[in-house]
């Protein structure tokens, strides 16, 4: 395995794996753009926080849109300027990936003069004056998504080229409180199951310690159209072992049980592995050693 593959590979890693980490993990910030320099982070708290889900124009100095809400929220915005070598398509890339691994659902999104003025949307919706740029080089979505308790968070993200060429992001992560009514919202999707955490032994040959009904569970919700099964391999790392053979233990590990689960009746095909070995530790006492998770992700 050489070290360039590894790097191409971690960055996919990290993106799903901040999206896997505490289930769901909705409530957790979006990871930033890698090529991105945080400029400035606020904490937002609002019984009645302006958001938009169509574009945005401005009547008689009154904020105008098809479709806007006034929701309580709690959460935080965080503005990023990007480098000099990167672009607004690839930061959009960077959290449309991000959003579709946590299993959210776009709600709303816009690109160019469709979004409406961007100084509308850098003073008046997000009070950010640096946002305020081209109208033709502007892009904003809103997505929702669900935590494992069933708490219900929106994203927003905003990204301008300014006169000067520089380009930003803006990202607000927000939770949204009791009885907040969002458009086009379901809050009966919960897309994401899992992850269930199974140990494993074994070098060669493996043995899963897993249950009965965790195995009807999983394959229950695998059946569901379009569900997809992402299987991410850890291990310890011995203390005479290579890194290498470590990550190749997972990887064994991780392949075995997707057999597993294909003579089970999930095939192939619909399953993602991802092997990370020791390189990422998990805080959570309950996610610790040699084990495969477990997650489905339905369409």
């Amino acid at each position: 395995m050489s070290v360039k593959w590894f790097v191409k590979s971690l960055g996919g890693m990290l993106v799903l794996l901040a999206t896997l980490s505490n289930g769901a993990l909705a409530s957790g910030f979006p990871e930033p753009f890698p090529q991105s320099q945080l400029e400035t982070s606020t904490r937002i708290q609002s019984n009645g926080h302006l958001v938009l889900f169509s574009p945005v124009r401005e009547v008689n100095s009154e904020i105008r849109s098809d479709t806007m809400a006034r929701l309580p929220v709690s959460g935080d915005g965080r503005m990023y300027q990007l480098n000099r070598d990167a672009s607004r398509s690839d930061a959009r890339g960077h959290y449309r990936q991000l959003l579709q691994a946590r299993g959210a659902s776009i709600l709303y999104e816009c690109s160019g003069v469709s979004c409406g003025r961007s100084v509308i949307w850098a003073n008046r919706i997000f009070g950010q004056a640096i946002l305020n740029g081209r109208d033709s080089d502007q892009d904003y979505l809103i997505a929702g998504s669900l935590d494992e308790d069933g708490t219900r968070w929106l994203t927003l993200v905003y990204t301008v080229t300014r006169g000067n060429l520089r380009e930003y992001v803006w990202v607000e992560h927000l939770r949204l409180g009791d009885g907040a009514v969002v458009p086009g919202f379901d809050t009966g999707s919960d897309r994401v199951f899992g992850p269930l955490i199974i140990p494993y032994e074994g070098g060669f040959t493996y043995k899963f310690d897993w249950a009965a009904t965790d195995r009807r569970n999983l394959r229950e919700r695998a059946t569901e159209e379009g569900a997809m099964v992402v299987l991410v391999g850890f291990s310890s790392l011995g203390a005479e072992e290579s890194v290498e053979d470590s990550l190749e233990r997972a990887r064994g590990a991780t392949e075995s049980l997707a057999d597993v689960l294909a003579r089970i009746g999930i095939s192939r095909e619909q399953q993602k592995i991802l092997v990370v070995g020791p390189f990422i530790p998990m805080e959570n006492p309950d996610r610790q050693g040699d084990r495969v998770e477990v997650t489905v992700i339905s369409r």
